[in-house]
Order: C-alpha cells, then sequence, then structure tokens
C-alpha cells in the first residue's frame, strides 16, 4: 500500500485508488460563532461544528473528525495525544 498524506482535491490524488484511514485530532477552539468554531493545531486552522458536544468554549480543546467536534477533552490528553502523533508521524 502506498502511503498519501494530501488534501482533498490534491491533483496527486486524482485517478489514484488508495486505502485511507481517517484520524480524529485533537485541536483547540480559537473562536465560537452559533454552532461552529475556529480550532487550531500545528499552524492548521479550520472551521468545524461544535453543537453535538454540550459545553466547548473558547480555549477548550475537543476532537475533531471530518469537520465536526466529536468530543471535549483536557488540555494534557490533547498534548499526550498530539505527541504520540507526532512520534509515530516522525516529526518529534
Amino acid at each position: 500500500m502506498r502511503r498519501v498524506v494530501a488534501g482533498r482535491g490534491d491533483p496527486a490524488l486524482q485517478n489514484m485508488r488508495c486505502n485511507a484511514m481517517c484520524l480524529a485530532i485533537p485541536m483547540k477552539v480559537l473562536e465560537i460563532e452559533g454552532p461552529t468554531a475556529r480550532v487550531e493545531e500545528g499552524g492548521v486552522s479550520r472551521q468545524v461544528r461544535v453543537d453535538l458536544v454540550e459545553g466547548v468554549k473558547v480555549g477548550d480543546y475537543v476532537i475533531v473528525h471530518a469537520g465536526i467536534a466529536i468530543e471535549r477533552l483536557d488540555e494534557e490528553e490533547a498534548r499526550k495525544t498530539l505527541r504520540l502523533f507526532r512520534e509515530v508521524l516522525g516529526q518529534g
């Protein structure tokens, strides 16, 4: 299996079949407006839905999957998870 890291719509992925795995990533909430929030991790910022997780506040960490916050977690657990991701990817 060929490993590819690319974004949606990336020309490198056109006409190529691959097995892919989705990950849920801890991201920090920077702003909330209605049912959406701007979240960030590692310099990457995204708009995600947060209305499925009760009590999300600015400064919280949420687990994001497919543009939706699916769970809130404490900062220590978020940092541990991100550190593990970096180790697995050989980035830290």
